[in-house]
């Protein structure tokens, strides 16, 4: 199903801003930009969520 690969994709997405927060911390980067990075990752985590929640809703329909 689609749903599945978009899942799939929303959570690599938050593995990818996950890393450059954690590079971007480690190498001593703009605390501006990791606030950037942590807001977008709260966003995407938000969004993997429903589209597992959906995922999880339509395969037990």
């Amino acid at each position: 199903m689609i749903i599945d690969y978009i899942g799939y994709i929303a959570v690599g997405a938050v593995l990818v801003v996950l890393i450059l927060g954690l590079v971007n911390m480690f190498r001593g980067g703009s605390s501006n930009t990791s606030q950037k990075l942590m807001r977008w990752r709260v966003g995407l985590q938000a969004l993997a969520i429903a589209v597992l929640m959906l995922s999880l809703y339509l395969a037990n329909r």
